[in-house]
């Protein structure tokens, strides 16, 4: 077994660093009721998100439901593995059940497969305590941020790092040397999960561990996006930003869209203009090495959104927000309308037995005045939520408030019939028991029965045989 997984912190008290985030969990879980807003877990990786989480999980006794959002995007996905256990209890006799969502900030861009919107909605109906965890809070949908508590977890430092790769070693009856120790605990840059790595990687198979023996390639040296972009904005030399850009885990045509970003902040118009040349000619490169699978070219794009616009940046004094492109939310939003016109069609196809294609060119705007004249009654009668009936309204603040008195009738109606059955539940309880307290009434009025008297029977004289004479003995 790697030591990382070793040495994970099984419960609250054992998590390094972050007492501020711990301590917040702990009174989260504590105190969680049906209404409790669920928790939302940010930070760099390795720096103990998980490892909290699952604690926190042990220590109150919940039982854990783990799902990646990376991999389930899908409102289909979602609900099928999520959406029953956030209502349901334990099947396992636990307190409770605990549905952990990792990496949620990877939704962001798929609102049109409804992975986000499900994630929402299973937020607001969850009757279990769910905990989120993401790399960047910024890629977060809003839907989601909004709805949640927000846990910052930090980069470790580097005292507590080697303060526990001591311990670690002490327990493996490792000699390690202070100047490794400490080796190790710079390299890892706050990341708890790549200190343990590289301690593993330089202390296999040995019992003494020295700083020349020490290997920190063991770390993960991958460069962040938002490394690259500060980079770029900030005075950073040639070298480190072309080494930072070799260590990017992100392609250029992903990097180029958040130095764009980082461009469109420039306040000098002039600065600005030059810049947008040459991310512009950067992407110019790269469509040629999509066309051509020519990837030399990528080195050419990759000097000129970083090198080139470092020396705009820079000399405009202006440090830009690194950020999320913004294209990307409107590119959601614009997948997201098209998505609604299209089951609204479908409805509005279904309930008037039109195809959905004669209700986009011919209907729609018919079908919009309709709308307008009663929109509860058309919400209702066609089942629309709010964002279809925006777009037939034109109008969103009208359209939320026709939903939300659709669904206020609905929950009145819903109410009435449980009040009903629970009334008449309630009476045949009534009118059973009332039976069976006349029986019994009548039971105990009803006079005994008379049992009629059997004469005894006189009794016989018993006759007596004569007892056997000593003549009739010698007879026989």
């Amino acid at each position: 077994m790697d030591w990382a997984e070793k040495y994970r912190p099984k419960h609250l008290d054992e998590i390094l660093g972050n007492a501020a985030a711990v301590k917040q969990m702990a009174l989260w879980a504590q105190t969680w009721t049906p209404d409790s807003a669920p928790l939302l877990l940010t930070g760099k990786p390795g720096i103990g998100k998980t490892s909290a989480a699952l604690a926190l999980a042990r220590d109150m006794d919940w039982e854990v439901l783990e799902l990646n959002a990376s991999d389930a995007r899908t409102k289909a996905v979602i609900e099928r593995i999520a959406g029953n256990s956030a209502t349901t209890a334990s099947l396992f006799g636990a307190s409770r059940k605990m549905i952990i969502i990792d990496e949620a900030d990877n939704l962001e861009g798929n609102a049109d497969r409804g992975g986000a919107r499900a994630i929402a909605d299973l937020l607001k109906t969850a009757k279990q305590p769910v905990l989120l965890i993401a790399n960047d809070a910024y890629g977060v949908s809003d839907s989601i941020r909004r709805i949640c508590e927000s846990v910052p977890f930090r980069a470790i430092s580097s005292s507590t790092l080697a303060k526990r790769m001591k311990e670690i070693c002490a327990l493996e009856q490792i000699s390690c040397g202070e100047d490794a120790v400490q080796e190790i605990a710079g390299s890892a840059a706050g990341d708890m999960r790549s200190a343990v790595n590289m301690l593993f990687g330089s202390a296999a198979g040995r019992t003494e561990l020295s700083a020349e023996g020490v290997s920190t390639a063991q770390k993960d040296e991958r460069a962040t996006i938002f490394d690259l972009v500060a980079a770029v904005a900030s005075g950073t030399s040639d070298d480190r930003l072309m080494k930072l850009s070799r260590e990017c885990e992100e392609k250029p045509d992903y990097v180029v869209q958040w130095v764009e970003e980082a461009v469109s902040q420039i306040p000098d118009r002039a600065r600005r203009i030059r810049a947008y040349r040459r991310v512009s000619r950067a992407d110019v490169y790269l469509g040629r090495t999509m066309t051509r699978q020519y990837y030399t070219l990528w080195r050419y794009a990759t000097s000129l959104m970083t090198v080139g616009v470092a020396a705009e940046e820079e000399s405009s004094g202006y440090r830009p927000r690194v950020m999320p492109p913004s294209r990307w939310k409107r590119m959601a939003t614009a997948k997201k309308q098209k998505t609604v016109r299209r089951t609204l069609s479908a409805a509005l196809a279904e309930g008037y037995s039109i195809p959905d294609s004669q209700i986009q060119s011919e209907y729609i705007d018919l079908l919009s005045r309709v709308a307008e004249a009663n929109p509860e009654e058309f919400c209702e009668r066609h089942n629309l939520d709010a964002d279809q009936m925006t777009v037939l309204l034109h109008d969103k603040a009208r359209a939320a408030a026709a939903f939300k008195a659709v669904q206020k009738a609905a929950k009145e109606r819903e109410m009435k019939v449980k009040k009903a059955a629970a009334a008449k539940k309630a009476e045949a309880r009534k009118k059973a028991d009332l039976e069976e307290a006349l029986k019994k009434a009548e039971e105990e009025a009803a006079p005994a029965p008379v049992v009629p008297e059997v004469p005894a029977e006189e009794e016989k004289p018993v006759e007596k045989k004569p007892a056997a004479t000593q003549a009739t003995l010698d007879f026989f």
